[in-house]
């Protein structure tokens, strides 16, 4: 019944950093405009939790996303964004099954 692949990450910025975080990630999103195979990518934060940031993406499958990972201008963002990050505190592999907006 599985019909995609889901990631769910929580990363913890440094102090102070989870703006520009954010913007890294909301840029990352623009470039997989050319990726067919990513259905979503979303970025989210908590004011309550002023360092945290939460990614949601869906992908066509696992094969796809992994593929992603070895593009170059990912791999440069990816480079970008480490600085930032204190953490990833919480990754989650999903058999995304249905819902709305798929």
């Amino acid at each position: 019944m599985k019909i995609a692949f889901g990631l769910i990450t929580k990363f913890k910025a440094h102090p102070g950093n989870r703006k520009a975080l954010v913007n890294i990630l909301l840029e990352a999103a623009t470039g997989l405009d050319k990726y067919n195979a990513c259905i979503q990518y979303v970025v989210s934060v908590n004011e309550d939790d002023p360092d945290t940031v939460i990614v949601t993406e869906v992908w066509t499958d696992s094969g796809h996303h992994k593929a992603s990972l070895d593009n170059e201008e990912v791999k440069a963002v990816i480079e970008r964004a480490k600085p930032l990050i204190a953490s990833i505190e919480k990754s989650v592999s999903m058999d995304v099954v249905g819902g709305k907006g798929l």
